[in-house]
């Protein structure tokens, strides 16, 4: 009997650390989401020092890539993460790139134990810190909250996997599956609770991609417009084959505050690059392609050897139907409205039924959220 008592009470206590562990690992995980989107090219990790039940310190990598998420959890801690538990969303670095690797500063913290999400892809770690850590005498286990966290670094992953960003495409469809009016014409399909989560899907995004068609047929600014988060907006990326963009343009006229890109083709004139550059826009040069006019696969390239990892594609019908058809969709935020549009109007993807994605086996639904009448579903590659 007493022994069945003893049994039970270490179960219960494993009961309790495993869901401690757990407690304080989302917490970590909520941490990095604060740098989604100002942490490109490094992944935005998030960290959480625990001492006897306590958090001791928190961090979450700083904007730019650096300080890292673990040095800066283990600052905020100071001599309290000495014989303390590391919570972490990504394996910590162990190569010397631009700061020192993270794995030495959580042995000279003292840390007692590491718990991470998952390990990093990443060739110059993949391994080599949770192996580093173990030799030093530090407890390591691994996979804790593994999907959330591998959801979570999805860009860094592609970009380190594919040389490629993770393609997040949104859109914003009528219940009759269409994204304008007849002709083209602008009309509003959700109410303002679902802009502002588009615009923070902006803010957490390294770059925003649309087509030179909704340049100019919008003339938009792509900035994040959140109260406080101008900031936070991403780089603004054009598909602009023939480099057309009208110099009257919002975002030629922001092109000094927030970085605007545009992508035209190999062929495209010299002198149009050269007064695009005169105000402060960055050409980039893409092979012809079947895409826009463009090789998406090699824009994809471009983006990800200019360190960007998650791309947000916006718009419009035709770009978001290339995307689709070359199977360089990662994840899509699909919003639908109240109001049908009916006949004629423009479908959100062009010449593809929209079931290319709602009824595919490439996508699995996520998540899903409700905007008064509006809903989102959030699908990811299968």
């Amino acid at each position: 009997m007493i022994f069945r008592i003893l049994e039970d009470q270490l179960a219960q206590k494993a009961k309790n650390s495993k869901e401690a562990d757990r407690r304080f690992m989302q917490l970590a995980l909520t941490l990095g989401r604060r740098g989604q989107g100002r942490t490109w090219p490094n992944p935005a990790v998030g960290a959480v020092v625990v001492k006897d039940g306590v958090i001791v310190g928190r961090g979450w990598t700083q904007p730019g890539g650096r300080p890292h998420a673990e040095p800066e959890a283990l600052r905020r801690a100071g001599e309290a993460a000495r014989g303390a538990t590391l919570y972490v969303t990504l394996e910590p670095c162990s190569h010397v790139g631009k700061s020192p690797p993270c794995a030495d500063a959580v042995i000279a913290a003292g840390i007692k134990r590491v718990v991470a999400a998952i390990e990093d892809p990443n060739p110059q770690v993949a391994g080599q810190g949770h192996a580093r850590l173990r030799a030093a005498g530090i407890a390591v286990d691994v996979g804790l909250c593994a999907a959330e966290a591998a959801f979570d670094h999805a860009g860094h992953f592609r970009r380190i996997r594919d040389r490629r960003p993770h393609v997040i495409l949104k859109l914003a469809v009528s219940p009759d599956g269409k994204i304008g009016a007849a002709g083209g014409k602008p009309v509003a399909i959700t109410g303002e609770a679902v802009r502002e989560r588009v615009h923070l899907l902006r803010a957490q995004s390294d770059a925003i991609l649309v087509g030179i068609g909704t340049v100019l047929a919008d003339d938009p600014v792509l900035t994040c417009r959140l109260p406080g988060m101008a900031a936070r907006s991403p780089v603004r990326v054009v598909l602009d084959r023939s480099l057309r963009i009208p110099a009257t343009s919002k975002l030629i006229h922001s092109a000094r505050e927030t970085p605007l890109w545009l992508v035209g083709s190999e062929l495209a004139e010299a002198a149009s690059a050269t007064r695009l550059g005169a105000a402060g826009v960055q050409v980039l040069r893409a092979p012809p392609g079947n895409g826009f006019g463009l090789d998406l696969p090699a824009v994809l390239k471009l983006l990800a050897e200019k360190g960007i990892t998650r791309l947000m594609v916006e718009g419009g019908g035709r770009v978001a139907s290339s995307f689709v058809a070359a199977d360089l969709v990662d994840e899509v935020w699909l919003f639908r409205g109240a109001e049908a549009i009916g006949p004629g109007g423009v479908d959100a993807l062009d010449a593809l039924p929209l079931s290319k994605i709602t009824q595919s086996q490439a996508f699995k639904v996520h998540a899903s959220e409700t905007f008064g009448k509006d809903t989102l579903t959030v699908y990811e590659r299968a």
